[in-house]
């Protein structure tokens, strides 16, 4: 038997109480009767807890009187668009949207200046890019550098990055479902830099940026807008092919001396 006191308190959890019946068979107990009659006539509550007490029905599982948890929500990432510069970052290091993720060293950001003027981008990281976490670090990276710096432009006042964040297997290009996984993380950085002027290094990165299938060789030498933003688009070779075509060194320097132009305007 409980004490009044425990059974108060049990009351008012709401939990059930069931004593043994001492009366004769279908008799309901004095307490059950109470609450059913608290509960209103003609209420379900009042006929489950008679049928229960008259052993009509099979009794129900004893309640706890304490509600379930609410759901715990999913933590599902925000949307690149919201994110500050440290939160893209650690979102890209940590991002598996393609299978690049499964072979690379580390993910290869973008370095520079975050207000920079000028705003390179090139295609993929190669094997030094992805052993040191940084765009354009080898000999094109090198080359790059000397490039910009010859139109006042040193590597240090402008930002640079990939269209995809990971190196590609064998130094391949990168394909259309890497570049497109990749594309907002790019498009955020674009917009967090808020350039005058973007330089797309390379097929593949001119291809993403614009749009389109048209050789290098044809889309250089005009001013393309990109879509959002409308940021001016320039195009021109890749470093890494200058090097093995020296020859067509002299076209990218025309490429830059209208870069250098568009920005003395701006």
């Amino acid at each position: 038997m409980l004490d009044a006191r425990r059974r108060a308190i049990l009351d008012a959890l709401g939990i059930d109480v069931w004593r043994l019946r001492t009366q004769g068979p279908g008799a309901r107990s004095e307490d059950a009767v109470s609450r059913a009659a608290d509960q209103g006539p003609g209420t379900k509550a009042d006929e489950s807890t008679a049928d229960r007490v008259a052993g009509n029905s099979p009794p129900a599982a004893e309640s706890t009187g304490v509600a379930p948890p609410p759901p715990i929500p999913s933590a599902l990432p925000p949307e690149p668009s919201a994110l500050s510069w440290e939160q893209l970052h650690a979102t890209v290091r940590t991002c598996a949207a393609c299978a690049l993720h499964e072979t690379r060293t580390q993910t290869v950001f973008g370095v520079g200046n975050q207000s920079a003027r000028l705003m390179v981008i090139g295609e993929a990281p190669g094997a030094e890019e992805d052993r040191q976490g940084e765009p354009f670090v080898g000999r094109a990276g090198q080359l790059l550098n000397a490039m910009l710096a010859a139109i006042g432009f040193p590597r240090d006042q402008v930002y640079i990055a990939n269209i995809v964040k990971c190196r590609p297997p064998g130094n391949r290009d990168p394909g259309a479902d890497e570049t497109a996984a990749c594309r907002a993380y790019l498009l955020r950085q674009i917009e967090l830099v808020a350039p005058e002027l973007i330089l797309a290094v390379g097929r593949v990165a001119a291809h993403s940026l614009l749009g389109t299938d048209e050789a290098v060789g044809r889309l250089r030498g005009r001013t393309h807008r990109l879509d959002p933003g409308d940021i001016p688009v320039l195009v021109t070779y890749h470093p890494a092919y200058l090097l093995r075509q020296p020859q067509e060194k002299a076209k990218s320097w025309q490429d830059l001396q209208a870069a250098w132009h568009l920005l003395r305007e701006g």
